[in-house]
């Protein structure tokens, strides 16, 4: 009951309302209830209505983001908006993933996420300003690609047992480049499965460890094997195996390391498409329907194999439980390692 004011005369007040009609009232519920029922619908049909962001928390160039480019151009296709690559690089993709963490979750920012920033992360860093799985929704894993082993052509070896017997021979003798985290981790755990000692040489990129390993500068290097296949094809340095549990489609003829004498051993270099926490969820759904779609055409496939990878769509349940899988791996992998977060 609201007081009557405005009208010149002291205040008085409205007499109470007449009760609604039973009927009345059911009908205000029921339309209460359609509108309940058919909100998350509508959203999802009037989205998107303006042009989509993809954070790219790399340089332009490397896998993640020849695959995200790959990607936002179909998605574009599909939903009708141009989809923007914004590269945000540093700090083992620290920087871009924040960013993504900070943004509106209205379904207009999307990240591409990959082992380092939604895995590894959790591991090397004492500190981050986001958290890999708080701070997102994940939609759908992209994509999968194995490391590649190599070795400079003056190493003495064919194979992985004949390159983990001559580490033994010679403890502290071979030095391995890494660039990154995530792969430093994977050399610890093949080290530690091996039981062999090797010098880390660190590298802020792929380019500068595959241009010292050409020149002998170091004799071992783990690398995408998108970055580092063109080499080994080129006959610049010598290929060993792949680290994931299957053959590369790309190199057939390269073992896996559970081939070459240790079961279980599969770590994958991937990537996976994420959006800010709070993302509504039928935003999320629709998009992974069109990822899953897009993912499972032949020409993407085709685009990705170029790059040494398979493309990997999924629900976003499976990829948040993949998610939490590889944080627990790699934090033993780091404490097994003795590597402490930084």
């Amino acid at each position: 009951m609201a007081p009557s004011v405005g009208t010149g005369k002291p205040w008085s007040i409205d007499p109470a309302p007449s009760p609604a009609h039973p009927a009345q009232v059911k009908r205000i519920v029921l339309a209460l209830l359609a509108l309940c029922a058919f909100g998350p619908t509508a959203l999802a049909q009037s989205w998107p209505s303006q042009p989509l962001r993809l954070i790219v928390p790399f340089p332009p160039g490397g896998v993640t983001d020849v695959m995200s480019r790959t990607v936002a151009v179909r998605l574009a296709e599909e939903l009708g908006q141009s989809v923007v690559v914004d590269n945000r690089a540093g700090a083992s993709g620290v920087i871009g993933a924040e960013a993504g963490a900070k943004a509106a979750p209205d379904g207009y920012t999307l990240i591409m996420g990959n082992i380092s920033t939604l895995a590894i992360n959790a591991a090397t860093f004492a500190k981050l300003p986001y958290d890999p799985q708080k701070s997102f929704a994940p939609v759908s894993m992209v994509a999968v690609q194995p490391l590649l082993i190599a070795v400079h052509p003056s190493v003495p070896v064919k194979s992985v047992p004949e390159l983990v017997a001559l580490a033994k021979a010679r403890p502290d003798g071979l030095a391995y480049g890494t660039a990154g985290s995530s792969i430093h981790l994977a050399v610890e755990q093949f080290s530690t499965v091996a039981g062999i000692k090797m010098n880390h040489i660190p590298y802020k990129g792929s380019a500068p460890a595959i241009t010292d390993l050409v020149g002998g500068q170091i004799q071992v290097l783990f690398d995408p094997f998108s970055t580092l296949y063109p080499q080994v094809a080129a006959g610049k340095v010598r290929a060993l195996a792949v680290t994931t549990g299957k053959r590369s489609s790309v190199a057939p003829d390269l073992p896996t390391l559970a081939e070459a004498g240790y079961p279980g051993f599969d770590v994958s270099s991937w990537q996976g498409i994420v959006v800010p926490a709070g993302t509504p969820q039928p935003i999320i759904d629709k998009l992974n329907t069109v990822l899953v779609k897009i993912l499972a055409e032949p020409g993407i496939k085709a685009q990705f194999a170029k790059q040494g990878a398979e493309a990997a769509p999924g629900t976003p349940q499976n990829f948040g439980g993949y998610i939490a899988a590889e944080i627990v791996r790699w934090k033993k992998v780091a404490q097994d390692a003795g590597v402490e977060p930084q």
